[in-house]
């Protein structure tokens, strides 16, 4: 069973409710999440002058366990850095985030174009044709390449209703 933490003092001494005094945790907010940090989904690659220090620090003899608690850092960086570094040379971050490159591009989109002008076309019926050709792709990326190139495909409205 775990144990619980023990309540915050502050929160024992009897405390103004008026401005400035009225948030408990003094953070302009009265809710314990934070406390002065970002949220994690928040984040940042390290510097990669941290990073040059902690490598230099394990060249210099260190322990992985010792570079991190010496830095403030997951002793699992120290270990991916030291295999960054040796697979490409450089200790400089990756991208985070960035552009997907479309399925729907190249050869296959002249083929799309020219599909969708030869007659009639759902998007789920295209996106069959496409699973037919080997072509792994969803109704919503067919959907988003069909209204970029202006293509949709619209009823007559002398079509007699159904019924």
């Amino acid at each position: 069973m775990r144990s619980r933490s023990a309540p915050c003092p502050s929160l024992d001494l009897p405390r103004d409710l008026t401005e400035p005094s009225r948030f408990p945790f003094e953070g302009g907010c009265d809710s314990r999440c934070w406390r002065g940090r970002r949220p994690a989904w928040m984040t940042r690659p390290y510097s990669e002058d941290l990073r040059e220090r902690a490598l230099a620090r394990f060249e210099a003899g260190e322990t992985i366990r010792s570079i991190g608690e010496a830095l403030g850092i997951s002793p699992s960086c120290v270990s991916k850095w030291r295999r960054l570094k040796r697979d490409t040379g450089s200790l400089s971050p990756g991208q985070i985030g960035g552009h997907k490159p479309r399925v729907l591009s190249g050869e296959l989109a002249a083929w799309l174009r020219k599909r969708c002008r030869s007659g009639p076309f759902t998007t789920r019926g295209l996106t069959a044709e496409l699973a037919a050709r080997g072509i792994k792709t969803d109704r919503r990326a067919v959907w988003v390449f069909v209204r970029a190139e202006g293509l949709s495909f619209k009823k007559k409205r002398s079509a007699g209703r159904a019924g």
